[in-house]
């Protein structure tokens, strides 16, 4: 069984032959839980050795799906296994962001390798610590930024390279959902911004980096940031608008308190424009149990459509591909091959945030009511 994808020329097996990179992952909550852990236990260049988390329910979800694993209490519990065993190459941060400066510069210090989680840091200043510190350190350094590996956004890039939308004039991106909270705020939307709370800072980081991935650097930035529950906390409901220096307009959409959800992709260029719905599937799979290395892992049925004068025609998608992420790292680990994410493009995309933090405040929702009810600036 392969997985394949010809746009990153991944067209060999998940498992390597190699003796595995002594892995712990720190945070079980649904990035150490869903995305982390199955990338890690299906990618045989890898040993998961430790779990760190100090909820109880996370730890008995942790002990039955990866028994092998040791359970620790704390990140503290962790570096003193490391100091004493020296038995950890690798660590990956699936914590809060307002943790991941203090937790990575120590774990770079100790020449551990580290994978932070997105937002890679709550601001850019916090991320470029990170990176200093990554360059005085033997272990390596990158941040996950696994929507590059999306099928949906691997799909538009293809035929965007191809020339057949012609010259893109425009961009739109949305992540949008009903929260099965039903409006009661999560800890993202009243933990303070300078900390790493609100949408703008959780897929922000993701929507922002495909677009430059998509059409380059960006000349201008602006932005409505909105907050609808009551209470102090960050932004729900955030819109951006990036001019990039090559003039396409990016539009993106950040909302988990919709009912219903937009196109997640609208372009418009000069020969065609397309539109595709739904998302990605694998957040979704990982989450319900399937394996990276089932024969349906990562294929979208359809939702992608080209438009043309008098023509509409389905657009076959690309198969979305995480595992890649982890095939790169451990090259890069090993010295030859390049990281998955260069961790500069991430602190680059912060510093656009902090941009739009510092220049529009959270607004609230309710007419009539203090407009700014969030930090302006981390």
């Amino acid at each position: 069984m392969t997985l394949s994808n010809s746009l990153h020329g991944f067209d060999g097996p998940i498992h390597g032959s190699r003796d595995p990179i002594p892995t712990a992952i720190v945070g079980f909550g649904v990035a150490g839980r869903v995305f982390h852990a199955p990338l890690i236990a299906a990618d045989d260049d890898y040993e998961l050795e430790a779990i760190v988390t100090a909820n109880e329910d996370r730890r008995s979800q942790a002990q039955q799906t990866h028994p092998h694993a040791a359970l620790l209490g704390s990140f503290d519990d962790l570096i003193d296994r490391i100091d004493e065993a020296g038995d950890i190459d690798l660590v990956i941060l699936a914590t809060p962001p307002g943790l991941h400066r203090e937790q990575a510069i120590t774990l770079l210090e100790r020449n551990i390798s580290v994978v932070v989680d997105k937002p890679f840091a709550p601001s850019a200043a916090d991320a470029q610590a990170i990176i200093d510190a990554a360059a005085r350190s033997e272990g390596v350094l990158t941040v996950f930024q696994n929507r590059r590996w999306d099928g949906d956004y691997l799909s538009v890039k293809k035929l965007i390279d191809s020339g057949a939308l012609g010259d893109v004039r425009s961009f739109e991106s949305r992540f949008e959902w009903w929260s099965s909270r039903n409006g009661a705020p999560g800890w993202k939307d009243v933990t303070p911004v300078a900390e790493g709370g609100g949408i703008l800072l959780d897929l922000g980081p993701h929507l922002v980096d495909q677009a430059i991935g998509l059409f380059g650097p960006v000349a201008e930035v602006s932005a409505d940031l909105v907050r609808h529950s009551p209470g102090e906390g960050a932004d729900e409901d955030s819109f951006v608008t990036l001019v990039h220096d090559n003039g396409v307009r990016s539009r993106l959409w950040m909302n988990r308190m919709t009912p219903v959800d937009g196109e997640r992709f609208h372009l418009v260029g000069s020969e065609a424009g397309l539109s595709s719905r739904g998302k990605d599937p694998q957040e979704a799979q990982l989450a319900a149990g399937l394996t990276p290395t089932s024969a349906d892992y990562g294929s979208a049925a359809g939702g992608m459509l080209l438009h043309r004068p008098g023509e509409t025609v389905e657009v076959e998608q690309e198969r979305g591909c995480y595992p890649e992420f982890y095939r790169l790292l451990s090259s890069a680990i090993r010295g030859d091959g390049e990281l998955p994410v260069d961790p500069q493009d991430s602190a680059h995309v912060l510093a656009l945030l902090d941009e739009i933090h510092t220049r529009f405040p959270v607004a609230t929702g309710r007419l009539g009511e203090a407009a700014a009810v969030g930090s302006a600036h981390p």
